[in-house]
């Protein structure tokens, strides 16, 4: 069965740009697109007030699914764009489409450059749940965006994408969110940026000041594990340019960071069957909400 790339619709303006990422997605895979439009019933009562009547319930149901599936075919002539319309909880129908998806791609809602992006209970619970790849878009992505700024500094799509950024623990490397990133650097024929953030043990701080040698001898095991967890992928991959980056710090600072000058920021997510509910880890938690690239959660046992 061929997978589809799916993008969730809800007429916001961070699902539009979504969808429209997915669409440049698809053309790079060369896979079609499908875009699951939900539409939330509204309850009776609701529903019969003036500024939720029958137009407006018109407008959000049946114009911007509409408009949007003419859009996308218009402006990527070489994807197969199909649409699927579904009413009930958006979470559960978004996990249910991605199941059978290459990947799913949502919106994320900007805020101010110092608040960061905000990705409401939705989108939360379905990266939370699903496990297939789930990509988190930003409002107002575009495809320049994604790409080196000309010679005179000018954004624009027809320049080399900007590099793939990839959050690895080396520690606990994990074969399918290594393999997306270098997948997708490689379909973008991008530099692929391996960031690993580590911290000191505890009871080598205070150690430290008496011995100053100790940091760097930390530091070399940390960047040789990093250089281990890459090697075999760097010979699956020859072509993909790669760069590691091992520091000390914060793992999600440092790919908040490194997202400013990336296309694409790839992060996993641990899947965990509890009676408690499914997690996502405090790095990509801090990444989806603070990066300024799309952010790729892979999900993995």
């Amino acid at each position: 069965m061929v997978r589809t790339v799916v993008a969730g619709l809800d007429g916001s303006s961070e699902s539009r740009a979504a969808a429209e990422w997915a669409a440049r997605e698809a053309k790079l895979r060369g896979l079609p697109l499908k875009i699951v439009h939900v539409w939330e019933p509204v309850p009776e009562p609701m529903a019969q007030a003036p500024l939720l009547g029958a137009e407006t319930q018109q407008h959000w149901s049946e114009r911007i699914p509409r408009e949007t599936l003419e859009g996308l075919r218009l402006r990527h002539p070489g994807v197969e764009v199909t649409m699927e319309q579904s009413s009930g909880r958006p979470a559960d129908i978004l996990v249910k489409a991605a199941e059978d998806a290459e990947l799913l791609a949502l919106g994320s809602r900007g805020l101010s450059g110092i608040g960061g992006f905000m990705v409401g209970s939705v989108g939360l619970a379905v990266v939370a749940h699903a496990e297939r790849p789930v990509v988190l878009v930003r409002a107002g992505e575009q495809a320049a965006d994604e790409h080196q700024a000309d010679p005179v500094g000018i954004p624009s799509a027809a320049t080399p994408y900007r590099p793939v950024v990839l959050g690895l623990d080396p520690a606990g490397p994990d074969d399918s969110v290594i393999e997306f990133a270098f997948d997708a650097a490689a379909r973008r024929s991008a530099v692929l940026r391996a960031v690993h953030g580590w911290n000191l043990p505890p009871y080598y701080a205070y150690g430290l000041s008496a011995d100053p040698e100790l940091y760097d001898e930390i530091a070399r095991e940390q960047s040789a594990a990093l250089a281990a967890a890459l090697r075999p992928w760097r010979r699956k991959y020859p072509d993909v340019e790669v760069l590691e980056e091992s520091r000390a710090g914060s793992g999600a600072d440092r790919l908040v960071y490194a997202s400013h000058e990336a296309s694409l920021v790839v992060v996993g997510r641990r899947i965990r069957h509890s009676p408690l509910g499914a997690h996502i880890g405090p790095v990509t938690h801090a990444v989806l909400h603070h990066a300024t690239a799309p952010v790729a959660v892979v999900a993995h046992n």
